[in-house]
């Protein structure tokens, strides 16, 4: 059916920079222009991809859910999942920037976004013990921009559980861990605001990415790329990847409540492959 509803006015920045030179100027991209459709709203929407000075979060708070339906425990959540969540550290020829990863497997394999390691010269992840270790790229989809790691030398992680993504319903409550703006451990929550909106974004060169996107209200910024959307029993239901920002500059964008996220079962399809 076709979409009644316009598309907010906006610009669509694609977080590939901004990159930390070592001075600690930010060196920023160009606005990039896109749109998303779908649902009874259209939007833009923006990368989620910065860097800054670490730091890890062990605060979380308890959700009061609205009424008819039980408390998300956030703490709880938090406490299960932030182990298998990882800083994921670039290097390239524009400088440095940073995302979020999901630990896949014991020794070492994460999950994160295309447009996180895209173009890296040197890769380190930041595991949930703030212990930071070398890895390569073992695949990449930029189709769908998703991405797998190998952290080096490492054994004994905490793998995430991964939901079906299909039994994600409107208003099921969710948290979101990652590094946005570098600070490591970073928990958020909301609702899912909406389900199968077409997000399509710039890509490799000229080449755009789509996909059927989760859309949360849980607060997701530059640097939670390829960081999870987690369920309230603690299960991955999507991997953040793209948020709305009404900002032009890239160098702007921030959380104003609409955040998209790659549905689970295609992450966990793809990850198949890429592994």
């Amino acid at each position: 059916m076709a979409n009644d509803f316009p598309a907010m006015s906006g610009s669509l920045v694609e977080v590939r920079a901004p990159f930390w030179r070592r001075t600690g100027t930010v060196v920023t991209s160009a606005a990039l222009i896109a749109a998303v459709f779908g649902g009874a709203a259209g939007g833009v929407v923006g990368y989620s991809n910065a860097s800054a000075p670490a730091a890890t979060s062990s605060t979380a708070v308890a959700l009061q859910a609205s009424s008819g339906t039980a408390a998300l425990d956030v703490s709880a959540i938090a406490a299960k999942v932030l182990p298998s969540v990882v800083q994921v550290n670039v290097s390239s020829t524009q400088g440095e920037g940073l995302g979020s990863g999901v630990v896949l497997t014991a020794d070492g394999r994460i999950l994160t976004n295309n447009h996180v390691v895209s173009g890296a010269r040197e890769i380190t992840v930041t595991l949930g013990d703030g212990k930071t270790v070398p890895a390569t790229v073992v695949g990449t989809d930029p189709t769908s921009d998703l991405a797998v790691v190998q952290a080096e030398g490492v054994s004994g992680l905490t793998p995430a559980t991964f939901a079906d993504s299909g039994s994600v319903r409107v208003g099921d409550q969710v948290v979101a861990i990652g590094s946005p703006e570098g600070l490591q451990g970073t928990v958020t929550s909301g609702i899912v605001s909406a389900l199968d909106r077409t997000v399509t974004v710039p890509g490799t060169g000229r080449q755009q990415v789509s996909y059927q996107a989760i859309q949360t209200d849980a607060s997701i910024n530059p640097g939670n790329s390829g960081g999870p959307l987690i369920n309230a029993e603690g299960q991955v239901v999507g991997i953040n990847s793209a948020i709305y920002s009404p900002a032009s500059d890239d160098s702007q964008a921030g959380s104003v409540g609409i955040g998209f996220a790659i549905p689970s079962n295609v992450a966990k399809q793809i990850a198949t492959q890429l592994t």
